[in-house]
C-alpha cells in the first residue's frame, strides 16, 4: 500500500459505513448510550399528547404526563410485549392501552388496569409499570438516554456547544426554547449516518454544490468550515441582507443576539445525531434518526419568533436556503454510500488538510465502538 503524503489522512474503512454488524454495535455503543434528542417540547402540547421515536433498537414513547412534565419510556407492554402505539403521535385522554390484552398503563406509566388484575393482588402496579427512559430538556427539545447510568449531559450535549463556541453563553442568546416551529421537512435519506455527519463538519465540497450558500457565505466558498474555529460564525456576504435563498432580508431578529453575532451563520455538531445553525433571525436545527446502515431519516425544523411565526409572515426564502443545502448534500451523501460497499473503497478514502479535523470524529467513533476490525 502507498503511503500516504503528509497532507492526506484516512477515513474509516468503507465496511464501516455500510456493515450492519457495525451498525448494530453503534445502535448498542452509541445511540442507546448516550443523550438522543427526540422530540420538540412543544410538540407535547398537553397531557397524553405523545410521539414514538426510534432510539437505536428501541422504540420509546415520549408523553406529556398530568402534571405537565414529560415522560419518556420503552413503547413495550410489560404483559406480552407489544408495541403500545404503532402511529408516530397523537393524544389520549388518560391512559395507554395496549390493543393486544388492554393492560392499560397511566401517563405516569404506572399499571392502572388489566382483565381480571383485581384476582392477582400480587401484581405490583409499578414494578409492572412501562421501563422509564431518562429525560431532559434542553434548547426546547426533549432528550432521551436509554442507558441505566447516563452520562453527564452538561459535559456530552453542553459540552459541544462550549467546545464549539467557547462558552455555553452565545447559544443562550438566541432564546430557542422559547422559539417556535415555522417549518418542519422529514427527509429520507439513503445513506450512513457518518456520512452525514462528516459532510455537515466539512465545507470543501461547498464551493462545488452550494452555489446558493457559498453567495450569502463568501468564505464557505474558500472551502474551510467555520467549525474548525472555536467562536468563529461565517460573516454574511458585503450585498447579503439576510440568510435566505437569496440574500433579500429575512423576517424580525432575534432579540437577544449579540452585536457580535449578527450577520453570522454558526454551525455546531453535537454528537451523534444533532446539527445546530444558528443565525440572527432563526435557528435550524437537524435530528438524526438512523435506521439502518444505509438508512437515515433527518427531522429539519426551522425555528422562528413566536410572533413572526404567529401573524403569519413569509418564512420561504429563509426556509428555501437550508432546504436546497439540505438537499444537495444529502444526494451527495446518497451518491457515497454506494462505494462503501466498493472494494475500491475497502480501506477508506483520504482527508485534504480542510478537513483532517473529521479525523476527530473517527477516533471518537472508534474509541466508542472499541475500534471495531
Amino acid at each position: 500500500m502507498t503511503p500516504l503524503p503528509p497532507s492526506l489522512i484516512s477515513t474509516l474503512p468503507g465496511g464501516y459505513y455500510a456493515d450492519e454488524g457495525v451498525f448494530a454495535l453503534e445502535q448498542a455503543k452509541i445511540f442507546e448510550s448516550m443523550w438522543f434528542c427526540a422530540v420538540r417540547a412543544s410538540d407535547l402540547g398537553r397531557p397524553g399528547a405523545f410521539r414514538t421515536v426510534q432510539v437505536g433498537r428501541e422504540s420509546v414513547l415520549v408523553t406529556r404526563a398530568r402534571d405537565g412534565s414529560i415522560r419518556a419510556f420503552l413503547n413495550v407492554c410489560r404483559h406480552r410485549g407489544a408495541r403500545l402505539r404503532t402511529e408516530e403521535s397523537g393524544e389520549v385522554r388518560h391512559a395507554f392501552s395496549c390493543p393486544y390484552h388492554a393492560w392499560t398503563y397511566d401517563l405516569e406509566g404506572r399499571l392502572i388496569a388489566a382483565p381480571n388484575l383485581a384476582r392477582m393482588p400480587d401484581v405490583d402496579r409499578v414494578a409492572f409499570g412501562l421501563v422509564d427512559v431518562h429525560v431532559r430538556e434542553w434548547l426546547g427539545y426533549v432528550w432521551v438516554c436509554l442507558a441505566g447510568d447516563p452520562p453527564s449531559f452538561e459535559a456530552d450535549v453542553v459540552g459541544e456547544v462550549v467546545t464549539r463556541l467557547g462558552a455555553e453563553e452565545p447559544i443562550g442568546n438566541y432564546g430557542i426554547d422559547d422559539l417556535a416551529v415555522g417549518r418542519r421537512i422529514v427527509y429520507d435519506v439513503k445513506a450512513n449516518w457518518k456520512l452525514l455527519v462528516e459532510n455537515f463538519m466539512e465545507c470543501y465540497h461547498c464551493a462545488t454544490i452550494h452555489p446558493e450558500l457559498t453567495e450569502v457565505l463568501p468564505e464557505f466558498a474558500d472551502g474551510y468550515a467555520a467549525q474548525s474555529f472555536v467562536g468563529h460564525g461565517a460573516e454574511f456576504g458585503e450585498n447579503i441582507q439576510g440568510f435566505t435563498v437569496d440574500g433579500s432580508e429575512g423576517v424580525d431578529r432575534i432579540p437577544g443576539v449579540g452585536e457580535d453575532q449578527d450577520r453570522r451563520y454558526y454551525a455546531i455538531t453535537i454528537k451523534p445525531q444533532v446539527f445546530v445553525n444558528l443565525v440572527p433571525d432563526h435557528v435550524i436545527i437537524h435530528r438524526m434518526f438512523p435506521l439502518a446502515a444505509g438508512r437515515t431519516i433527518i427531522e429539519c425544523d426551522w425555528l422562528f419568533r413566536e410572533d413572526v411565526v404567529g401573524r403569519d409572515a413569509d418564512l420561504g426564502p429563509s426556509v428555501e436556503l437550508f432546504h436546497r443545502v439540505n438537499v444537495q448534500d444529502f444526494e451527495a451523501c446518497e451518491r457515497c454510500q454506494p462505494a462503501m460497499s466498493s472494494r475500491a473503497y475497502a480501506r477508506g478514502g483520504v482527508l485534504v488538510p480542510s478537513e483532517h479535523h473529521i479525523g476527530a470524529f473517527h477516533d471518537w467513533v472508534l474509541g466508542r465502538l472499541g475500534a471495531v476490525s
